[in-house]
């Protein structure tokens, strides 16, 4: 789920279809949605919303989380995989967890869009909005687009950079993605047909934190994104436009942090962010988008 800086734009509500579900790893699902062939007007980079109440599978449990939050649920936020020029509308979903003394309330969308959606489901989605997008004068701005992105802070990016791919074909792409292990990378198969396709002008580097893994086909390092990674694999860090996406500190966590008398942790976002402080990068050349 997304949660971005800035104003939005003016949205609509949508009725679809699920026309497809692919399983992505073992808690990640991209929905494909058929929409009746109308134009949809959206920038890469932009999310929807869905409703949770309009699933009556979800009624009770909907209905509790109300009585103990005392506030009705709101719609979760995804951010679109498909790019405006693809023929299809679609999210990718990570499912969420509850973990005990960490999440105060157990998941309650993810899991049913992630596990349990049919083909055919007819769903209403709101959209779309959200600043985190590719802006319309990029080539002005850079010749060099760098992604840094966690789990399914690559969500957004991928979206960005299939329509960079073919509206700006002279851009070159720098993919840094960091998760756990390669079970957890999302889009792995599309990411190198899209670098064999591309060998001039996309670079993608996969950050493994717990596993230590080769492969001929693949650049894979072990650890985090750091200051070291980044040089190594952006020499140009002065002239790039830097696209970061994945999860932050949330409400919870600063809540949290403020009944136990401490400050809440850095997640990846807050993580990256201080690399590319570290690094003296601009802020005007940051691009940014939370997930949590």
């Amino acid at each position: 789920m997304a949660e971005s800086d800035g104003p939005r734009r003016r949205i609509k509500q949508i009725e679809v279809m699920v026309s497809e579900t692919i399983r992505e790893t073992h808690d990640t699902t991209t929905v494909v949605f058929f929409t009746g062939n109308d134009r949809l007007d959206y920038k890469p980079g932009h999310f929807l919303m869905i409703d949770p109440h309009q699933f009556p599978a979800l009624d009770r449990f909907t209905a509790y989380l109300e009585d103990q939050k005392g506030r009705k649920e709101p719609p979760r936020a995804y951010s679109l995989y498909s790019a405006p020029h693809e023929q299809y509308l679609a999210t990718t979903v990570k499912e969420e967890t509850y973990q005990s003394g960490v999440t105060r309330y157990p998941p309650l969308l993810s899991p049913l869009l992630v596990n349990r959606l049919p083909v055919g489901t007819k769903v209403v989605v709101t959209g779309f909005t959200g600043p985190y997008t590719l802006p319309d004068d990029i080539e002005s701005r850079t010749d060099h687009v760098v992604h840094i992105c966690a789990g399914s802070g690559s969500v957004p990016n991928m979206s960005i950079l299939k329509y960079a791919q073919v509206h700006h074909p002279t851009i070159r792409h720098t993919f840094l993605y960091g998760n756990k292990t390669w079970a957890d990378v999302i889009y792995a198969k599309q990411l190198r047909a899209m670098r064999d396709a591309h060998p001039d002008t996309l670079t993608v580097v996969h950050a493994l934190s717990r596993e230590q893994k080769s492969d001929s086909a693949e650049l894979i390092v072990h650890g985090r994104v750091s200051s070291e990674l980044v040089r190594t694999y952006v020499p140009d860090t002065d002239s790039a436009e830097f696209f970061v996406c994945g999860p932050g500190i949330t409400k919870w966590d600063t809540l949290r942090a403020q009944e136990a008398g401490t400050t809440p942790s850095p997640r990846f976002l807050e993580s990256t962010l201080a690399v590319l402080d570290d690094l003296g990068i601009k802020k005007d050349k940051i691009h940014r988008e939370s997930y949590g």
